[in-house]
């Protein structure tokens, strides 16, 4: 079954701290605040944003990715602060297979208070209510301790190691994989 409109018209999630909204033009300023932050940007899969303009043609494809209905993932927005504090969300999504892969990068000043476990447990229940997923999964730099502690608190199980996959400050680092099944999902939210 394909599910159309999903991206094209992404809903606003809530939650207590937080709101989960698609991103605008008008967040390149708060964007870049961290995405040219080479300690934010250690772990994932893009380059440090150099300039202004980095941000701007990130958030045009993101935009573009919304008018095409592709997966995307949303601004993570401080309530109290009124301000984009990173972005999480689906970075791919197998609908025929109902699985996608869940990503997130936040600012620096906001580590270690339990935003990213907020967005994306968040992230995971849209996924399994909205998109209708089977599996979500993620993948992590093993020395991402922090990210690790995320994806075990949102319930993900670690599946296996994929060893020396990705370049990390000059040398190959490990993979870790991570998932959550929808039946793990739902045995959690019954709890």
């Amino acid at each position: 079954m394909r599910l159309a409109g999903i991206f094209s018209n992404l809903a606003t999630v809530e939650t207590p701290r937080l709101l989960l909204r698609p991103m605008s033009l008008d967040d390149a300023e708060d964007m870049f605040a961290y995405a040219s932050d080479p300690q934010v940007v250690r772990f994932t899969s893009w380059n440090v944003h150099q300039s202004i303009d980095d941000t701007r043609a990130f958030l045009q494809h993101t935009v573009d990715a919304y008018r095409d209905d592709r997966a995307a993932g949303w601004a993570v927005e401080h309530k109290a602060d009124r301000r984009m504090i990173g972005t999480c969300g689906f970075i791919w999504w197998n609908q025929a297979d109902a699985k996608a892969e869940l990503g997130y990068a936040l600012s620096r000043d906001y580590w270690g208070q339990g935003y990213a476990t907020e967005a994306a447990s968040a992230s995971i229940d849209f996924g399994f209510q909205v998109m209708r997923l089977h599996r979500i999964q993620a993948g992590c730099v093993a020395a991402n301790t922090g990210s690790v502690r995320v994806l075990e608190k949102i319930g993900m199980t670690l599946e296996g190691t994929q060893r020396e996959a990705v370049l990390d400050d000059y040398s190959f680092a490990d993979l870790l994989l991570y998932a959550i099944l929808r039946q793990e999902w739902e045995a959690r939210t019954i709890c």
